[in-house]
């Protein structure tokens, strides 16, 4: 294939690189539909009972979506933005379903800056890494708010949760940290399965997939696609460093 390696081919051979990363479940972001949530969610939940752990709630779209296809779930939705969680609590005020909660998870408990537009303060990009606002998201300068964080094993021990369905992380770089403050509830196999983002989030984080693969050792790893999943069999850098958007879901192995 060396010759294609020509300037001449340079705006062909990134339109079939663009074009081959959807083709893996990267940077399908339009939606929840296009970005393979709807049709995970729908085939994942079918059945089940249990709790869903919402991480980076927002608005709720997601724990919606959770409740829309399966009416059984209790849903737990964390959001550690004060304007943010305000909205989230109105939207759910008579739910019986979602319980909300003004809290970040991280690997330790304690309280930290929540970093935002200073101009679109309560944000979904509102981030605990000062420069997914500044730099990633160019906006240059960004405004704080302190926020209360705990671990996911704290909440865990704390409401008597027995085995979550499912755990979906969304935190603007700070997966990882949450994984580390559930590593009881990992090792002791309460997750059955955990959805999260992986982006270029992870470069102000500085958390390689490679540390996802690790910490989630006993777990099968997939892409989402909008109709399907497509299992990541083994990690290799080239395949599995892709700081761009896209949705992975972890399962635990049988």
């Amino acid at each position: 294939m060396w010759v294609f390696a020509k300037p001449i081919f340079g705006k062909f051979n990134k339109l079939i690189f663009r074009l081959s990363l959807a083709g893996l479940g990267v940077l399908n972001y339009k939606n929840s539909k296009v970005s393979g949530e709807q049709s995970f969610l729908n085939n994942y939940l079918s059945g089940k009972n249990g709790v869903v752990i919402d991480v980076g709630a927002n608005e709720g779209n997601y724990s919606e979506e959770v409740l829309a296809f399966n009416s059984n779930i209790n849903v737990y939705a964390f959001e550690p933005h004060p304007a943010t969680f305000q909205r989230l609590r109105e939207k759910f005020k008579e739910s019986k379903r979602i319980t909300t909660v003004n809290k970040g998870l991280s690997e330790s408990a304690g309280f930290l800056d929540l970093y935002d537009y200073e101009n679109k303060d309560g944000s979904s990009h509102a981030s605990l890494f000062p420069e997914v606002i500044t730099e990633i998201h160019g906006a240059g300068k960004a405004i704080s708010h302190k926020v209360s964080l705990t671990t996911l094993d704290n909440f865990i021990a704390e409401n008597g949760i027995g085995i979550i369905s499912l755990l979906k992380i969304d935190t603007e770089g700070n997966e990882l940290q949450v994984l580390w403050g559930g590593v009881e509830a990992l090792k002791s196999k309460k997750i059955a399965a955990i959805h999260f983002e992986f982006n270029e989030m992870n470069v102000a984080s500085r958390c390689f997939f490679r540390d996802f693969w690790k910490i989630l050792d006993g777990y099968r790893f997939y892409r989402l696609l909008p109709g399907g999943m497509l299992e990541i069999k083994n990690y290799s850098p080239l395949n599995c460093e892709i700081f761009a958007y896209q949705n992975i879901v972890a399962i635990l192995k049988d």
